[in-house]
């Protein structure tokens, strides 16, 4: 039996089974985080920046939590059912904290200036 780019057979493979990285992979999903986490640091510091500071610090948090979840909390190599049992409950409350805060800063103003 050989063995896969993630360190499992090809029989493994073969039927189904997601084989986990080798620490190679975890090493460089680190050196990401880290590089990821110094430009999060940088963008904070540079000033013409400052306008765009919130969409692009939350699209990097956002990198970083989804490679956070493949592969250190292992939905990338796991069923594809578990994926959707993490995710699903995600999109909803994240639905719902949008769905308060359009409320709290736009509903409720109004009522209360009337």
């Amino acid at each position: 039996m050989t063995a896969n780019v993630y360190g499992g057979s090809e029989a493994a493979v073969a039927h189904g089974e997601r084989a986990h990285p080798r620490w190679q992979t975890y090493f460089l999903v680190a050196a990401v985080l880290a590089i990821i986490t110094a430009a999060e640091v940088a963008v904070f510091y540079i000033e013409i920046l400052r306008p765009a500071l919130v969409p692009i610090l939350l699209v990097l948090s956002g990198g970083k939590f989804a490679l956070v979840v493949m592969f250190y909390m292992h939905l990338k190599f796991d069923s594809r059912i578990f994926t959707g049992v993490f995710v699903a409950p995600l999109l909803l409350a994240v639905l719902f904290v949008i769905i308060g805060l359009i409320v709290f800063f736009r509903v409720l103003p109004e009522h209360a200036g009337g």
